[in-house]
């Protein structure tokens, strides 16, 4: 008796008119607002200027998409370029198929680029953005639902999710929600990396290591429960290998980086605002109003003066006309 299990959407698209509107697709520009909201206010805390996130994020957001599809094809090129497939398929994005890896490498060449011309340092803007790319990851597997693709193992836990679509080698039945998992555990890493950021005062690049690294780690157990057809090497799926050899240089850049540069970034933004103390938006707030009141406490000093001197000069005229 099936008493539960997370069903499957029965289709990923609906169409208004001739213009179809993609599960897929809402949940990539869901998460990519998403990421630019709160790398906005983390970046303002840093001291940075409103608007510059998003205006780097026109540079990062296309390479990144672009880098995902190549790392996507070339890993997976037989569902492309082999007999019987039409390698057109290849441009079709919406259809599904982002590479994390080759997202985040292209994209830090777009972040890098735009960094570039803002003369921005590419590890603060990185830290900034970290937490958002997690909980933009955590949106955009849910665009693998409305696909019905990357499931795990069979399963008969409560919420195994159903698959009912035999397209593309699909077998239907019920199976571990790794899109779930992994969605989960994004948030998880969004949290922690804010949490571990704050209290550690990380810097230059060393939360969006830290943001790697925890991504990483549960990457590979979830790669781990996967069926889909992948490469393997000794053993191993091609992306825990991935996962594996990230990871390690995450962790490695972090203990690095702490021994020579300590601390975090004085200035992120040139003619910016050095950051508040606390290095969040509590902290930028506190020092608003903290400015604020030392502008009022120097404009009522400022009239006291010149009430001063107005009355020492209404005396002198008074002295001499006696």
């Amino acid at each position: 008796m099936e008493l539960a299990y997370i069903p499957s959407p029965s289709r990923g698209v609906l169409h208004l008119g001739p213009i179809p509107l993609r599960g897929y697709a809402f949940c990539i520009i869901i998460g990519v607002f998403l990421a630019v909201w709160l790398g906005n206010r983390r970046w303002i805390a840093r001291g940075g200027r409103a608007g510059t996130v998003a205006d780097i994020a026109v540079w990062a957001v296309p390479f990144g998409l672009i880098g995902g599809r190549l790392y996507h094809v070339i890993t997976d090129y037989e569902l492309y370029f082999s007999e019987g497939r039409d390698w057109v398929d290849a441009f079709k994005i919406w259809e599904g198929g982002l590479g994390i890896w080759g997202a985040i490498a292209l994209g830090a060449v777009g972040a890098w680029i735009g960094c570039r011309r803002r003369g921005i340092p590419l590890p603060a803007y990185a830290d900034a953005v970290a937490p958002g790319i997690a909980l933009a990851q955590a949106v955009g597997r849910w665009g693998n639902w409305f696909n019905q693709e990357l499931y795990g193992r069979e399963t008969d836990l409560p919420w195994a999710l159903h698959i009912t679509s035999s397209t593309d080698g699909r077998e239907p039945g019920y199976y571990h929600p790794t899109f779930l998992y992994e969605s989960l555990w994004c948030i998880g890493v969004a949290l922690l990396v804010i949490w571990a950021d704050r209290r550690f005062k990380l810097g230059h690049g060393r939360a969006f290591a830290l943001y790697v690294a925890a991504y990483c780690a549960g990457r590979f157990w979830t790669e781990y429960l996967r069926v889909d057809d992948a490469h393997h090497v000794l053993g191993l799926r091609l992306n825990n290998w991935t996962a594996l050899v990230v990871f390690l240089l995450a962790v490695l850049y972090i203990v690095v980086s702490a021994k020579k540069r300590p601390g975090r970034e004085p200035v992120v933004e040139p003619g910016a605002q050095p950051a508040s103390p606390e290095g969040d938006a509590e902290g930028v707030e506190q020092d608003t109003v903290k400015d604020e009141a030392q502008d009022d406490a120097s404009e009522a000093e400022a009239d006291v003066k010149d009430k001063d001197d107005t009355d020492a000069e209404a005396e002198s005229k008074s002295a001499k006309k006696a």
